[in-house]
């Protein structure tokens, strides 16, 4: 029986990663970068200019997004560590999309490079 530490190697032997020093050109060449962790996590922090669309619902987020139906778009994913982003990214790939990267380290290893981080603006109380 495979483990989902397996299922990610497997993902990881197939899909390309981007080392955290060449993210942000890789996030700049990207037509979109996606968050695939949960909702609370995207609230909490997340890369400038990703948009939201969780591992459990990636696939059908996608398939119901215009925007997001040329096969040719240059995608970029992350998730808090990269398992999630790695199996994300190979169903990306089953789907047919032609280049889709992941970010080696996830979220985790961008903050922990110093990268800049959004944040959701907090209502002004006058």
């Amino acid at each position: 029986m495979k483990t989902a530490h397996d299922l990610v190697a497997a993902a990881k032997a197939r899909i390309t990663e981007v080392a955290i020093d060449q993210a942000p050109a890789a996030i700049r060449a990207a037509d979109v970068l996606i968050d695939v962790r949960e909702a609370d996590e995207y609230q909490a922090g997340h890369i400038p200019g990703a948009i939201h669309a969780s591992r459990g619902m990636l696939e059908f987020r996608v398939s119901s997004t215009p925007a997001l139906s040329p096969r040719d778009l240059k995608l970029v994913l992350y998730c808090k560590t990269s398992g999630r982003a790695a199996l994300a990214a190979a169903a990306l790939q089953d789907m047919g999309y032609l280049d889709v990267q992941s970010i080696a380290g996830g979220f985790d290893a961008w903050v922990a490079a110093g990268q800049p981080v959004a944040l959701p603006a907090m209502p002004a109380f006058e």
